[in-house]
Order: structure tokens, then sequence, then C-alpha cells
């Protein structure tokens, strides 16, 4: 594969979000194996063209000098949210049954614009994800008495019993490689060695970040609660609590509510899992990735469309 296509498609991708990138993030993003003097020579080369713009150390696909500015507010207001995210993803771990806790979204990626949620992603312990969520999701309920609700946005979780993410495409790739860990550094590890499938989609990446907070002993809510819950009322106080928010989750779906943003409210539910739909944003963004990329394959002439390529924006 030349390697010209490659930053093509690392380009396209995160033009979708209109976000210009740098020589270093589109050789960590690229499919295909490089050195920094070949990314540069091929970026070079795609210039000269006039198929891509640079404007200082930023390439993008528009001929659009705002997004600079727009990329570096939205860095700088990362900076500050990442600092109150990490003290309130230190907080979560201090619940019952949490055992990892990363920071994803757009805060992932050092990117927040005016009014952006804090999202984080939740690992619990086995069979005790449904009893840690809803004690969790009482603390974000009384975040709406300060206007701060949106700083705690937890829209992922899964236990260790499910740390395999099912879903392998270019999207989840991205969103596993970007992570941010912040507390439990020793299951947010083997969540990263699990997922070591990602890295076939970015070679060049490297290593994940360590957590922030590592494990430094245990709150005095996790030491009372957990023994009171690691039992046969705890089995059943969790299936049941994961049957009650299934059936509010479906009653939403029927309603065809939707969330702050105008996007639908859809929540998969299982014993080991809660997480957002596939099939509406991620979905969303494969098939506009997909249409950008045909759409510069007629354009440009370049090798975008690849069966190989294709086949891995497949959910397994």
């Amino acid at each position: 594969m030349a390697i010209t296509d490659s930053i093509f498609k690392t380009i396209a991708y995160f033009d979708l979000f209109h976000y210009p990138v740098s020589a270093d993030e589109i050789r960590k993003f690229l499919d295909t194996p490089a050195t920094p003097f070949q990314v540069t020579a091929a970026l070079d080369e795609l210039l000269n063209k006039k198929q891509i713009f640079r404007f200082d150390e930023f390439y993008t696909l528009s001929n659009d000098a705002s997004l600079i500015h727009r990329r570096r507010k939205g860095n700088e207001h990362a900076e500050e949210l990442l600092q109150i995210a990490n003290r309130i993803g230190a907080k979560l771990y201090k619940f019952p049954f949490v055992k990892g806790v990363g920071i994803s979204g757009s805060l992932s990626k050092n990117y927040a614009d005016e009014g952006a949620d804090i999202d984080f992603f939740i690992i619990t312990q086995a069979n005790r994800l449904w009893i840690a969520r809803t004690l969790l999701h009482c603390l974000k309920k009384i975040s709406y008495l300060t206007g701060k609700q949106h700083w705690y946005c937890m829209n992922y979780f899964i236990d260790e019993e499910a740390l395999l993410m099912t879903e392998k495409n270019i999207f989840i790739a991205t969103e596993v490689l970007t992570l941010k860990p912040v507390s439990g550094s020793d299951c947010m590890d083997t969540f990263f060695e699990v997922n070591n499938w990602a890295n076939a989609y970015f070679p060049n990446y490297g290593e994940q970040d360590p957590a922030i907070h590592h494990n430094t002993g245990r709150s005095w809510f996790k030491q009372l609660a957990e023994p009171i819950f690691n039992n046969r009322l705890g089995d059943w106080l969790d299936n049941y609590l994961m049957h009650v928010t299934g059936r509010r989750w479906a009653r939403k779906e029927k309603r065809h509510k939707v969330n702050m943003k105008g996007n639908p409210m859809a929540l998969r539910v299982a014993k080991h899992f809660g997480r957002p739909d596939p099939e509406h944003f991620q979905k969303r963004i494969l098939d506009m990735l997909e249409n950008k990329l045909r759409e510069l394959t007629n354009k440009h002439g370049a090798q975008l469309t690849d069966e190989d390529y294709f086949l891995r924006k497949e959910i397994i």
C-alpha cells in the first residue's frame, strides 16, 4: 500500500470531525508501517499536488485556516478539562466494584469544544456491573444540582468478563488506543493487552499512557459495600438492576427520545456490558468515512476503497 493512500485515509478520518492533524499524529494513525521521514516525504508530495493543505504544522483536506484556530482553542480547553476529569475519575474509582476508569470521547484525543462532556469508560468487577453503574448514576443525579452533569458522562460500562471489544473496526480501534487511563492501572493494563488487536490497525501508534492514579488502597465505601454484595444477594440485585435498566432504556428508544445534543438515546444492555448502540453514532461515522474515501478515490485516483480496508469496518 502506498503511504500517500494511507495518509489520505488518516486525514479523511479526522476531517470528519473538522480536526487538522500534525505529521506525528498522522504517522501514529496510519494503517501501514512508516518512518517519520517517509511520512514527511509523502506529505510534501501531496502538498505539491495540492491534494491536501497545510496551515502551520497541521494538515487537512479543507482549505480553511479557521480550523487551526478551532483546534488550538479546543486543545487549550481540553488541558483544563483533563485536570478535572482526572480528579473525577479518581473519585469514581472509589465506588464499589469499580476496577478501572478511563477518559474516552473527544477529550481522550486532547480536544474539547465549548460545552464539551467528560466521557468515562468504566470497568467493573465481574457480575457486579449493574450495581456499580446504579451507584455511579446516583452520583450523576446529584451532579444535576450543581449543573455539572456534563462532567459525569459514564456511558460505556464493561465488566472483567467482557474486556474484549467485540466490535472490531477502525472507529473502535481509535477509541481503544486513545483511551486515557485514570485509575485502576492493573485492570486497564489487562484491557489493553486483551485488545491488542487494535494495534494491527495502527502499527505506528506505540504504547498507551499509564494510569494517573494507581491502585493505592480502597475507600471506606468500597470496603463497606463490597462484602455486603459479594454473595447471592449481590447476584440477585445485579440481575434485577440490569432488567430494570433494560426496560427503562427500551421505553426511551420506543418513544424515540434524544439527548441534549439531539442524538437518539439507545443502550445495549447485557449481563457483562452496558454500552451505546453502535447503530447510531458509530455506524454514522463509519458510513461517512466510507463515502468520503470514495469521493477522494474519484477525485484523486488514490486506492482508498480496496476490499481489505472496508472489510475492517464490519462489526465482528
